[in-house]
């Protein structure tokens, strides 16, 4: 029977098991895919659903003014074909020329953040006015992307007025004099949306498994949707293609691949029939794994077959998820962290931890670093001090602990924390760092050359997603996120997209999720958030941080190896302190430290990072 529901086992035991008994090899996506062959069901329409959430109509809220102003900002979620409609009927009848039909063919809902409650103010003759306070977040699509605003107003003004006999259908609130424009606040999105990730394949794709990765694209898909139509509206959103921002990063769908009818199920089985040009069986066995993915409540088989009857059959969507990994990650991340100059691990009784990956040689005058696994070898890239308080960076890469390393031909008064990109590619590894405003790539030889930026403003802080194809970056700042494509060793940027949000003054962020990143910056007091990679989740972590965060790093929640939440560390004022509680790292929690002081250790352990 399919279920909906529930997470998939992935622990690293289950994985380790299922990669063994299906004989997959390594870590990377393999591009095969089990193959049956099968005949397909007819295709049926949408039914109903007992899950669906509709938004409240107009007389849900009765006579309250704020909760009516509240469902009014909440009337546009849902089904979007039916998005005019639903706003309309909050609107007075002499009003509602003033929210002009749908315009083109699709519905685009402007999706703000209100900065404070909204002002309802009584006034003379019984008329009510209505202020809204609101940062433009972006424009809600039907097909589920949240692009970036193009409104730049930051406040809106309307009427209410009470209408018809106590009892009688017109009774209640309507808006009169409303904006021209469908309005939606980041609370109805979160109340009356589900956030769920298709994903696309990057586009340096190659039949070798280890040349290709998954990268994730977030959508918003209504409540209002019956969940029979949830693989029919996922395989609709893969087909239509990525966001506009990761779209120079990922491969498409050969144009003109169309879903043929809905997707049915059909005795535990969905099948999926698909208009493929060329009917490429391969392309076909890729797109299979990228619904299994884009599709993780659904459990069982799946099917897809094309018009001209090439089929591919998973058998079981568990297995082929963990034996088809979206991430290189086998082991649990370890914490380090500098301590006089050197890494060493960091003791913490949840966490394990190992030796330190850099020879004693090489391990020292360090200021921060970058540390990953790459198959069985490591990545280090180390900032270091050179005379004349200036900073070098050096990279090396082999088996740990790695014996030497190679230095920068350029020196700088101070380079940033250098992050690693998780290229598919362990034989062509490369880096981003950001040094004297400008943001740098560096490779395994140290050589760091500019990457161009189509933003203005001083590069201060970047940061890579596990899936190596998106990056984070603070410029000017304010926050920012680019796809990355690597070419013949040249590394380049997508355009930019803004991710909108309340904090000033950024500092330091990093990936706390496949959708989510941790930021550093300040919202009346110094603090560490957590924002959603489009900007419609802004949550407090640390709300007082007490001095500006220089240092940040997470160990990101992510679908192969499940935890509770991000791992997070930073730093303030030379102080390092690790989330969610908030403690200094002391002295006594660095180990390897050699010769053992005597008393209280005088140094504090500074710069922090994960090794995963």
């Amino acid at each position: 029977m399919t279920t909906w529901g529930g997470r998939r086992p992935t622990v690293a035991g289950v994985f380790c098991a299922v990669l063994l008994a299906v004989g997959a090899a390594g870590c990377g996506i393999p591009a095969n895919s089990e193959v049956q062959v099968d005949g397909s069901g007819p295709a049926v329409e949408a039914g109903a659903s007992s899950f669906r959430k509709e938004p409240p109509t107009r007389t849900a809220s009765g006579t309250n003014r704020g909760a009516f102003v509240d469902n009014f900002l909440s009337a546009a979620a849902g089904e979007p074909e039916r998005a005019y409609t639903r706003v309309r009927q909050f609107i007075d009848r002499d009003s509602r020329n003033r929210l002009p039909d749908k315009p083109g063919n699709e519905t685009v809902i402007n999706v703000i953040r209100l900065t404070d409650r909204p002002v309802i103010t009584e006034n003379v003759g019984g008329d009510i006015s209505v202020v809204l306070t609101v940062e433009q977040v972006g424009q809600l699509r039907a097909d589920g992307v949240l692009s970036p605003p193009v409104a730049t107003e930051d406040t809106y003004r309307f009427s209410l007025r009470n209408a018809g006999q106590e009892g009688t259908d017109e009774a209640g609130l309507y808006v009169t004099n409303p904006p021209n424009v469908l309005l939606m606040s980041t609370d109805a999105l979160r109340q009356y949306y589900q956030p769920r990730n298709v994903y696309f394949w990057n586009s340096n794709q190659s039949r070798n498994s280890n040349q290709s990765r998954l990268v994730a694209d977030q959508r918003y898909l209504p409540q209002a949707v019956a969940s029979e139509r949830l693989v029919s509206e996922v395989v609709r959103w893969l087909t239509g293609g990525p966001s506009e921002w990761l779209g120079t990063g990922v491969a498409r769908l050969p144009k003109g691949t169309n879903l043929i009818n809905n997707a049915v199920e059909t005795d535990g089985r969905w099948e999926v029939a698909l208009d493929l040009p060329g009917d490429d069986h391969s392309r076909l066995e890729q797109l299979a794994t990228q619904l299994a993915w884009s599709l993780p409540d659904l459990h069982g088989q799946l099917q897809l077959t094309t018009r001209n009857q090439s089929q591919v059959r998973i058998d079981d969507l568990d297995r082929h998820r963990l034996a088809h990994p979206l991430y290189p990650l086998g082991d649990s991340p370890q914490p380090f962290t500098v301590y006089d100059g050197a890494i060493h691990p960091l003791s913490f009784p949840e966490q394990s931890t190992g030796a330190v990956p850099v020879a004693t040689t090489a391990n020292r005058g360090i200021v921060s670093a970058a540390v990953r696994r790459a198959d069985d070898r490591v990545l280090a890239a180390l900032v270091t001090t050179v005379a004349g308080n200036r900073q070098r960076l050096r990279v090396g890469y082999g088996a740990a602990p790695l014996p030497a390393t190679r230095e920068s031909k350029q020196t700088f008064p101070a380079i940033g924390r250098p992050v690693w990109l998780r290229s598919p590619d362990p034989a062509q590894p490369y880096g981003l760092v950001t040094a004297g405003g400008r943001l740098y790539r560096f490779d395994d030889g140290a050589d760091m050359l500019p990457v161009p930026l189509n933003v203005p403003g001083a590069v201060s802080a970047v940061a890579a997603s596990l899936d190596g194809q998106r990056i984070a970056l603070i410029v000017g700042g304010r926050l920012y996120v680019a796809v990355v494509s690597l070419d013949g060793g040249v590394v380049s940027l997508g355009p930019a997209r803004e991710v909108h949000t309340s904090l000033t003054d950024l500092s330091a962020v990093d990936w706390a999720g496949e959708n989510a990143l941790v930021v550093a910056g300040t919202a009346e007091r110094s603090g560490v958030y957590e924002v959603g990679v489009d900007g419609t989740v802004e949550t407090p972590l640390v709300s007082d941080v007490g001095a500006k965060v220089t240092h940040l790093a997470a160990y990101p929640t992510n679908p192969v190896l499940t935890r509770p939440g991000a791992l997070i560390m930073y730093e303030a004022n030379g102080v390092a302190y690790r989330y969610p509680s908030a403690e200094k790292i002391l002295g006594d929690q660095v180990l390897d430290v050699t010769p053992p002081p005597a008393g209280p250790r005088a140094s504090s352990p500074t710069a922090p990072f994960f090794l995963f």
